[in-house]
């Protein structure tokens, strides 16, 4: 079952249904599970309870470094920067996506490097760097068609551009 009920194409953040976002989080309760601790952090992150997301995402990090894979690492990673980013946080959101994207292109994991790389779009997005954020969106894009991603995924990303582009193209007629 899907929380995301699509993405606001103004501020790129998802839509999601909070009743059923407090539902699931009281259903996982306290379970200490590295998959676990990432959908508290998530769930936290987009009923903007950022304080305590932000406290969980830096324990997700430091469970993935010690019991984790190297993917499992990036995935917290990423997470814990997408909440830096909601806390208006974007230099550093911004330095550990860049980190994230380069060490998943590196090997070869694809879908990490999309998946870190529309964040760090994001965040780019927030700060007002239209440009920059579309040349994220459009390797996410790319990387993303690469790894077989879903259409929905894809969907997303294509927001992300158009939405870059509108912006971009008021910054310049303003």
């Amino acid at each position: 079952m899907s929380y995301i009920h699509g993405y606001d194409p103004d501020t790129l953040r998802e839509r999601i249904d909070p009743r059923q976002c407090q539902e699931r989080l009281d259903e996982i309760g306290e379970q200490r599970s590295l998959a676990a601790l990432l959908e508290r952090v998530w769930l936290l992150k987009v009923l903007d309870r950022l304080d305590d997301s932000l406290v969980l995402s830096e324990q997700s990090v430091r469970l993935a470094r010690m019991a984790g894979t190297r993917k499992d690492l990036l995935r917290a990673r990423i997470l814990h920067a997408s909440v830096m980013q909601q806390r208006g946080a974007y230099a550093a959101a911004e330095q550990e996506l860049t980190t994230c994207a380069e060490e998943a292109e590196g090997q070869g994991w694809n879908a990490i490097a999309a998946f870190a790389l529309q964040h760090r779009g994001k965040v780019r997005y927030d700060a007002e760097e239209y440009e920059t954020a579309r040349e994220d969106f459009k390797r996410a894009l790319f990387l993303r068609q690469e790894s077989g991603a879903t259409d929905a995924q894809l969907e997303s990303t294509l927001l992300a551009v158009d939405a870059a582009d509108r912006r971009r193209a008021r910054a310049v007629a303003s």
